[in-house]
């Protein structure tokens, strides 16, 4: 079984208009050539990508999910412009080609970008991928390097200093994440309120040092070499990338981490294998960034709860759409459950102020 990422037929609602895109891309893409055949990456549940093979070259389209969404969370716009801003000074990037903003071919806007294969982590290794203590080691603190990596960008000589709005950031974040939770709130769904409350209460000053940060940076969003899987050599799904406090991006890398002695209900909502034999911890995490950096990392509990809360409004949002009949994906299904192992695991911080 191969290790990498493998496209699979598109699902059932989602298919692409092949014979209008193929003629679109060869217009637009020089040395393209051959027929055109698609292929969808069934996992994430966000944006939708696609596999595009014509005459032996191998490229991925993003377009937003069919149905209702968010109107600034699938900017397909701003995505495609963060690609082509950061690929000079950022080389995990991918290579974009091309950026639709109507929506004459497919219904929606989209963009094109070379493909970078290579492996992809999902929640468990893949089959044919072993690793040592001492490699799953390596491994995260190669990934916690090159985060950081995006985060010692020099923004403004980058002339990426419109990027985003640094000041207030923290505040535009637990207030914008605790409305769009109240607003995709079901009956089903615990309220929040207390864990909204205290990120309001302890929320810190801004950052002294803002950044470039990815805002959605883990195992699945970076592609390993074939040859080396401890080397990334790609990083993906850039929606959500801006300007603003990297250790706001950090703690909600580290939402996802569940590590092994984790409760229970936490290895029920893993998505990758952070709790395989030599993976460090969260804290060991927040020592080594606090190391490459020379940011104070003392309170990091915030940051962790934040992620943590910011994790289950997007869970929700989601569900929010399978709730109300507006996706028919399966998957959506069980996402309930997960925000409220999050709210669960949110409460704790908040009680015992630990990660």
């Amino acid at each position: 079984m191969s290790v990498t990422d493998q496209a699979v037929e598109v699902r059932t609602g989602e298919e692409l208009d092949a014979a209008r895109l193929e003629g679109f891309l060869k217009d637009h893409i020089p040395g393209l050539n051959g027929d055109l055949e698609i292929g969808q990456f069934p996992s994430g549940f966000s944006n939708l990508t696609y596999l595009l093979r014509m005459g032996g070259r191998e490229l991925v389209l993003r377009r937003p999910p069919f149905g209702t969404k968010a109107k600034t969370a699938h900017d397909m716009g701003r995505e495609y412009s963060i690609l082509s801003a950061l690929k000079p000074v950022y080389p995990y990037c991918p290579t974009p080609l091309v950026y639709v903003e109507d929506d004459s071919v497919l219904g929606a806007p989209f963009y094109v970008m070379e493909r970078i294969e290579g492996i992809i982590l999902r929640k468990n290794l893949p089959q044919g991928l072993s690793l040592t203590s001492e490699q799953a080691a390596r491994l995260c603190r190669t990934l916690l390097t090159v985060q950081h990596e995006l985060h010692d960008v020099d923004y403004l000589a980058a002339g990426l200093e419109s990027f985003g709005k640094p000041e207030g950031y923290v505040r535009r974040q637990i207030e914008g994440w605790s409305q769009r939770y109240r607003a995709a709130r079901t009956p089903d769904a615990p309220d929040f309120e207390r864990v909204m409350g205290w990120l309001a209460e302890k929320m810190p000053q801004d950052t002294e040092r803002p950044a470039i940060i990815h805002n959605d940076y883990k195992f699945d969003n970076v592609v390993l070499d074939r040859q080396d899987p401890l080397r990334i050599i790609g990083v993906l799904d850039w929606e959500m990338a801006t300007l603003g406090d990297p250790l706001m991006d950090l703690g909600s890398s580290l939402a996802y981490w569940i590590q092994k002695d984790d409760p229970p209900q936490m290895e029920a909502i893993r998505l990758m294998p952070t709790n395989i034999e030599g993976a460090l911890s969260r804290r060991r995490l927040v020592e080594l960034y606090g190391e490459l950096s020379g940011r104070p990392v003392d309170n990091f509990e915030y940051y962790y709860c934040f992620g943590l809360f910011r994790l289950a409004v997007i869970a929700q949002q989601i569900y929010y759409r399978f709730f109300h009949g507006q996706t028919r994906d399966e998957r959506f299904r069980s996402l309930i459950m997960a925000v409220m192992v999050l709210e669960q695991a949110a409460n704790r911080v908040v009680d015992t102020l630990d990660y």
